[in-house]
């Protein structure tokens, strides 16, 4: 490593560990600042419609065209905007619920359920709201309307007027985001799709299916995907099918899998090939090589996760909050049926769907199926899942004009403001509950998921702390790796700090890039044998920069070892099956480098200061003393 990489703060995401993973934490980052923009953006469509409104409108209906020998596409802005930028939005929603279903909390396949059941609850219980004010009425047919979350505003939000709320709920609340999205999108393909040309229709199905074909056999270009998306999205839009189904589709394809390590030591012996030569050719295969190791996935969400929260997000509200408010329209808006059907639809039907149908699913399981999080947290879920804005907007675009569109976009406005104002004072109110009963109502009792393959035994594995602790740090380290190094005293304070945590080492040496990591390893274990383990680990990692084998000896002899004894296990490598088991757990635990966390048997993704660590520490302790209790 170098200096300067010595040198940066700890970083937010594990060094050398799944080098490009985007956790839940990371993508909820980028959610909340976009949600900011999304507000900024929602605020400047409606001051420029009631400064402005004749030039609002004259600028999103202008046409562009894209023609090529006298064939082409030929859409209004408005419709550039809302049929072919948001496509790109909904790609972003496709990979990370892919990304969820194969690393996150729905990889347990069970979990699922829940979710599933309480998105369509919630769309059951605020269509039946709408439908109440508005049956037999020529608004009536807007019912698609109140069905779906917004992703950017209602996670943004969350974590804006919830941040108590537990991190497990956002991804609760992404995956009944996601089959809200799923199922709008079907209605609006089908619902609100006036007329359909089958064979364009077909053409999109063909495409589909060749675009899956390639993934099967293993196709990397991305240029063929795109110019397949391409097509599959005009194919559908000559149809008269709403071609932002195709961007869904395309994502939940993408697989998300941790970097192997047999990967990443393919990728850092190329690079120093080219570091020893740099030639054009071994650049390109060292690029090959760095790419083939982290899953399209995650390049996929870093390219376009930012693009989609900051720009075509807040493009779309621009191009469609803007609405004229005056007293009179006010007046008889919020006498319209159809603004008070999405308004209670949303801020009523929504909490009341997803918390029913969740608290209905976990008493006919008897408590085999229950949300991840306490029922506070679920209620909060609800209330935020009011925010309909971004496919509730282009719902009302597709089945509304004139003044009634006017008071569906003012009740999709009113929704998400009073859902986000309810949301907020659920959260005080959770506040002032007594501390376990706020923390079993936050976070509940469902099981958790672990993501240590081996669990932690003390006639095996080296410890710190009481052997009985509520709390487990395992730590996969490297004795040659800096930011171990950087991590050690960290760990120290961490167990300083708590008195009820016990602390783990586990062995990962990064031979390709660490020479003298495999020796030193062994070294710790021969230190071992004669009791003197965690004597010779701090030594290691005091000294990270003096890891030859006079040095070994050296730190044997100053411990007071027998330092004969302690040679002949060097020389023979008798302790190398030891560090070989440690390799396996780490390989099975899905883990590629270090520092890797795991507290209480779950990954910890993220910084590893002081203070995230007690966050995570204290978290996971509040979890095992309700698990005792339900016990």
């Amino acid at each position: 490593m170098s200096t300067e990489a010595q040198a940066q703060p700890f970083s937010e995401r594990t060094a050398w560990s799944r080098s490009l993973q985007t956790p839940l934490r990371a993508f909820l980052r980028t959610e909340t600042s976009g949600a900011a923009v999304l507000l900024a953006a929602t605020v400047a469509a409606l001051v420029w419609a009631n400064v402005d409104q004749s030039s609002y409108e004259s600028l999103w209906a202008k046409t562009l065209s894209i023609e090529l020998d006298g064939t082409g596409i030929s859409l209004t802005l408005h419709e550039w905007v809302n049929s072919g930028l948001m496509t790109f939005f909904f790609f972003v929603v496709g990979l990370e619920a892919r990304r969820e279903f194969d690393l996150g909390e729905l990889r347990e396949r069970r979990r699922f359920a829940v979710p599933l059941f309480a998105a369509t609850g919630g769309m059951a219980a605020a269509v039946g709201i709408y439908l109440l004010f508005n049956a037999g009425r020529s608004s009536a047919h807007g019912w698609g309307v109140v069905m779906s979350t917004d992703t950017a505003f209602a996670l943004g939000l969350l974590a804006l007027v919830g941040p108590r709320f537990p991190n497990r709920l956002r991804a609760f609340m992404l995956t009944v985001v996601v089959v809200d999205d799923l199922v709008a999108l079907v209605v609006i393909a089908t619902v609100y799709t006036s007329e359909l040309t089958v064979s364009a229709l077909l053409v999109a199905l063909a495409l589909f299916a060749v675009v899956v074909a390639a993934k099967q056999l293993g196709v990397r270009n991305g240029f063929v995907y795109f110019a397949l998306g391409v097509g599959i999205w005009v194919a559908l839009l000559e149809s008269g099918v709403e071609p932002v189904v195709v961007g869904l589709a395309m994502g939940l394809l993408a697989y998300a899998y941790p970097a192997g390590r047999s990967e990443l030591e393919r990728a850092s012996e190329r690079f120093r090939r080219f570091r020893e030569q740099p030639t054009p050719e071994l650049a390109r295969s060292a690029r090959q090589s760095l790419r083939a190791a982290v899953s399209p996935n995650e390049r996929l969400q870093l390219l376009y996760h930012p693009w989609s929260s900051f720009l075509i997000v807040p493009l779309f509200a621009l191009a469609n909050a803007g609405i004229a408010v005056d007293v009179d329209f006010l007046r008889e808006a919020f006498r319209s049926p159809l603004t008070l059907g999405i308004l209670f639809g949303y801020v009523v039907g929504k909490p009341v769907g997803i918390l029913g149908t969740s608290w209905l699913l976990a008493w006919l399981t008897r408590g085999r199926l229950r949300p991840p999080v306490g029922w506070a947290a679920v209620a909060g879920g609800g209330t935020i899942a009011g925010i309909g804005f971004t496919v509730a907007l282009l719902v009302a675009a597709l089945a509304f004009d004139g003044t009634q569109l006017n008071e569906a976009k003012l009740g999709i406005l009113t929704a998400a403001l009073a859902a986000s104002l309810l949301t907020w004072l659920l959260s005080r109110a959770t506040d002032l509950l007594p501390r376990r009963l706020r923390t079993r109502a936050l976070l509940g009792t469902a099981d958790t998921l672990v993501d240590l393959y081996l669990d932690v035994d003390p006639e095996r594995d080296h410890i710190r702390g009481p052997l009985d602790a509520p709390v487990t740090v395992v730590e996969y380290g490297d004795f040659e790796c800096p930011y171990c190094g950087r991590a050690e005293p960290i760990v120290r304070e961490l167990l300083r700090e708590f008195g009820d945590v016990r602390y783990v080492w586990r062995h990962l040496p990064l031979n390709d890039v660490h020479p003298n990591t495999q020796l030193a390893a062994e070294a710790s274990e021969a230190a071992a044998d004669q009791r003197a383990f965690w004597e010779m680990h701090d030594l290691l990692l005091e000294n990270q920069d003096a890891l030859l084998p006079d040095d070994l000896i050296r730190y044997a002899n100053r411990l007071g070892l027998d330092v004969e004894r302690f040679a002949h296990a060097l020389r023979q490598h008798t302790t190398a099956p030891r560090i070989a088991d440690d390799v396996d757990s780490a390989d099975m635990s899905g883990v590629s480098g270090t520092p890797t966390f795991f507290i209480n048997g779950r990954r910890h993704f993220g910084a590893y200061d002081i203070d995230t660590l007690s966050a995570a520490v204290r978290a996971a302790g509040a979890r095992a003393e309700l698990e005792t209790i339900a016990g």
